[in-house]
């Protein structure tokens, strides 16, 4: 969109109805052209389309093109190395650090990009249990950025809890933006880098909507262990005893699939928490690989591609009759789908497993009380990969 061109967007009059008095300079934004405030997904539709951020394909999902990159950029992701981190996080390979000074002034330069802009804000929460839900705000330049927000995690429901939302960790994310490797110590021009002492995580140079939700993802990693909870990259269902079965695995290894059993209700496909209180979904929606899906195999997950409130990412279509080739693979082999948890039938509501009596369990009939001592375990066990 031309920021030179003050053309009126199809949201604009409802831009600010759901903001929080707790502003934007708190994040060193100012003098930005408008501020869009937790938009639902109908207007963020409207402000993409706008945008020219994708296209409506058949029955309603909205199709993006990522661009440069059709996955995460794990090499081009830092933790920014201070007093809070020095000795809580194992680095490495894995966990790289960065220059304090040198996220200033990243910071300080992307501030300056979007000032003259518009972006998108989404107050939200990470983790459903209320004794472990981290407020996050998600500050996006692209309107389907701010709806993959808003369909990821766990929302504001009144206009008085959105005024008065404050987050305890923001996520900043324009991929206009790209860094100078040699100015500013990263790799590339792609940069994903977390700040724990000032709550603030910055993402430039990648259009990949997977980075967002994997930097809340490391938020919570990092934190939640401290308070007791085992933080996993897992899928997890419930039988009607109340009974969660948990499903480990690398992305695209068949989670989602895995846990979307007709026979069992589904608490999440991707990242929870087992705490005292049970197995808790970190998120409220699904972020599913898309390519070769079957309506018979998985008729669910196929059933989410037919509909409006899906994104659905680097997923091929004819720009014609705009009907989906799930099988192209073209652009890349890891397509994905982002989607409303509800839009699985059995879904649980609150997205909290009520017991963990089989989890880490070694045969059938374990008691809470060993699982509550495998949780201990495992947490002593975690070793800080953020």
């Amino acid at each position: 969109m031309n920021i030179y061109i003050d053309v009126q967007s199809p949201a604009v009059k409802q831009a600010g109805a759901m903001a929080s008095l707790y502003g934007l300079e708190h994040h060193g934004l100012t003098n930005l052209r408008r501020v869009y405030w937790n938009l639902p997904a109908p207007g963020l539709y409207e402000e993409a389309i706008h945008r020219s951020e994708g296209q409506i394909c058949h029955e309603g999902p909205l199709v993006v093109d990522t661009g440069k990159h059709t996955a995460r950029a794990a090499a081009d992701k830092f933790v920014v190395r201070e007093q809070s981190t020095e000795e809580a996080v194992w680095w490495g390979q894995y966990n790289r650090p960065f220059n304090p000074e040198s996220f200033s002034g990243l910071h300080s330069r992307l501030c300056g990009y979007l000032q003259g802009r518009d972006v998108f804000v989404q107050d939200v929460y990470g983790g459903a249990d209320p004794e472990h839900r981290l407020p996050v705000r998600i500050i996006t330049q692209k309107a389907w950025h701010s709806l993959f927000a808003r369909t990821m995690f766990l929302k504001n429901t009144t206009v008085e809890q959105a005024r008065r939302h404050v987050p305890d960790f923001t996520i900043i994310a324009a991929p206009g933006f790209q860094a100078n490797p040699m100015a500013d110590g990263t790799r590339s021009e792609t940069f994903i880098v977390l700040n724990f002492r000032q709550k603030l995580g910055i993402i430039g140079g990648t259009g990949y909507a997977g980075e967002i939700k994997k930097t809340v993802f490391t938020v919570l990693n990092y934190l939640l262990p401290l308070e007791g909870v085992l933080s996993m990259h897992c899928s997890a269902n419930v039988g009607k005893d109340g009974d969660a079965a948990i499903f480990f695995g690398l992305s695209g290894t068949g989670k989602t699939t895995l846990s979307a059993d007709p026979a069992r209700r589904l608490v999440g496909d991707d990242e929870h928490g087992w705490g005292p209180n049970g197995v808790f979904n970190f998120e409220d929606g699904c972020y599913a690989k898309m390519i070769r899906l079957s309506p018979d195999a998985e008729p669910q997950i196929f059933a989410t591609t037919r509909r409006f409130g899906t994104i659905l990412e680097n997923v091929v279509y004819d720009p014609v009759s705009r009907l989906l080739d799930l099988n192209d693979e073209k652009l890349t082999e890891n397509t994905r789908g982002a989607y409303p948890l509800d839009f699985i039938d059995n879904a649980v509501a609150g997205r909290t497993g009520s017991t963990s009596h089989d989890l880490g369990a070694e045969k059938p009939g374990r008691t809470g009380d060993v699982n509550v001592h495998a949780r201990e375990v495992a947490l002593r066990r975690q070793i800080g990969d953020v």
